[in-house]
Order: C-alpha cells, then structure tokens, then sequence
C-alpha cells in the first residue's frame, strides 16, 4: 500500500470532523498541555492499518509521536497495548477519532479475512477473494486490509481485468458471442472470467479456453460437477452469498476461488480503546 492510497483519504476525513475550526472542545479547555494515550486491542484479531493511524496524528501535528508496538498483520490479544500517542492535548484529541476509525475498519476486514480463510482450509484448498463492493473511495485500502488478512485480492477496478457477468452475456447473445467480442477487442491484453449460471455455460466457457469460470449462486452439487467437468482445465471461483457458515462446504467442493462480497461491505469494525491522560 503506497502513501497515495491513504493521504487523500486522511485529507478528507480530517476535514469531515475538523472543517475551520478544529476540536472546539479541546481548544477551549487545553493550552500547550501534553497528553499520553495507550491504544489496546479488546478482541483478538489481526491488526490492520497501523501506518495511517500513525499518520492521522502526523496530519494533524507533525510534533505528536506515535510508537507503534505491533504490526499490520500481527494477531492481537485482548487487552494487548498496541501503541502509545505522544503530543499536545489539543492535537491528540483533535485527531483520534479518526485515526481509530481507519484502524478499526481495516483491522475488521483483516480479521474478518482470516476467519474465512482459514474456514476454507478446513474444506480444501479454495483461496478467499474479496469484490469490488467497498465504500466508495477506500478500495486499495480495503484490498490492502483483505492481504493483510492472509486473503487475495480479486480485480482492482473495472479496469484491469474482464469479467463477463450476466448483462454482458445477456446483451452479446451467448458466452461465445461476448467472449469473441472481447477477444477482437483486446485481444490477450486481460485475462477473461466468465460468469456461469447452469452448467451448461460451464460447458461451454470451458471450451473457449477462457482463465476463470464463475460459478454463480451455484448447490454444491453442481460445483462438484462444474469441478469433475472442468478437471482443472480453467479456473473455478464460488460466488454469491456465501457467508462464513458455508465456506468450509464450498472449499470441499474443490472450486479454486470463493470470493466474498461481505469481507468488504458489512465489516463488523475492529474494537479498540485508547486511554489517555496528561503528562504536564
């Protein structure tokens, strides 16, 4: 994750809660007092995000220290001292709240990832994808989080790979028709995934030898099937409303892929506590 994923998103959030006038309550009741905060972690989970939250206190006052004590990736205990904050009153204050927000959104996904990854690996060998079904402008931080969790990132944007859902076959006429059309257009510029709702468009995806198949809201018996009429000729990928009780089952299925639109969309947010107190 590079700074120009994050920076802007900080710019933004900072003025969100800060516009003009900054931390009015803080400002009418602290000076030039310093504070100390402790960040604790209050579940287990992976920590996610440790360098914006860092740089949220940077932002609002490049003087306010943050020590870090653990890293993105790390699997915290609850009750575990993650960071401590260092700075003027005004200045800590005026920037935790969106420092936590950061941390427990990406820590959330990071968790969140890791349950259904390892949920998988009790079925089989299937690797957990996220969507593009993130709150708008967080995306690359969001798919950094997935990572961090020990899940992979499906396609970026619109833009980095094709992905023939049901409106574009719909509209083409036929799986071959789109996927010939795609092919004259840019040739083998993008890998193609092909979105199938009946195993007869596994049948027929297959046989125009694209990279990915999508199995679409599919039983598990018919992802069996799709998985024994491929043979690992292509690639299989689960998708559509498959939730953390169902990932096991579907990895034993023998599918590739399951993504799943909740790792980003209906997080349940990391729960962190950052105690504070005056040092001058």
């Amino acid at each position: 994750m590079e700074q120009t994923d994050y920076q802007p998103l900080i710019h933004m959030a900072l003025h969100e809660d800060l516009a003009a006038d900054g931390d009015v309550t803080s400002r009418a009741l602290f000076d030039d007092e310093t504070m100390e905060a402790r960040l604790f972690a209050k579940d287990i989970g992976i920590l996610a995000g440790a360098r914006i939250f860092s740089a949220v206190f940077s932002a609002v006052d490049p003087e306010t220290r943050v020590e870090l004590l653990a890293s993105d990736g790390a699997l915290l205990a609850p009750d575990e001292h993650v960071a401590t904050v260092r700075g003027r009153a005004v200045s800590v204050l005026s920037a935790e709240r969106v420092a936590l927000n950061f941390l427990s959104h990406l820590s959330g996904i990071a968790t969140g990832a890791r349950r259904y990854t390892e949920e998988a690996a009790r079925g089989g060998n299937a690797v957990i994808l996220d969507t593009r079904k993130t709150l708008p402008g967080y995306r690359k931080v969001a798919k950094y989080a997935v990572r961090v969790g020990g899940a992979q990132n499906h396609r970026i944007g619109l833009y980095d790979m094709v992905l023939l859902k049901d409106n574009h076959i719909d509209r083409a006429g036929s799986i071959t028709t789109a996927v010939e059309r795609v092919r004259a257009k840019w040739g083998t510029r993008f890998s193609i995934e092909v979105e199938c709702r009946t195993l007869d468009h596994v049948r027929e995806a297959r046989a125009l030898e694209v990279e990915r198949i999508l199995l679409d809201n599919m039983s598990l018996d018919e992802m069996r099937e799709a998985v024994t009429l491929c043979d690992g000729a292509v690639e299989l990928e689960a998708s559509g409303n498959i939730d953390l009780a169902r990932v096991c089952e579907v990895s034993a299925t023998g599918v590739d892929f399951i993504s799943v639109g909740g790792l980003t969309h209906s997080v349940a947010a990391f729960d962190f506590s950052l105690k504070t107190w005056m040092t001058v």
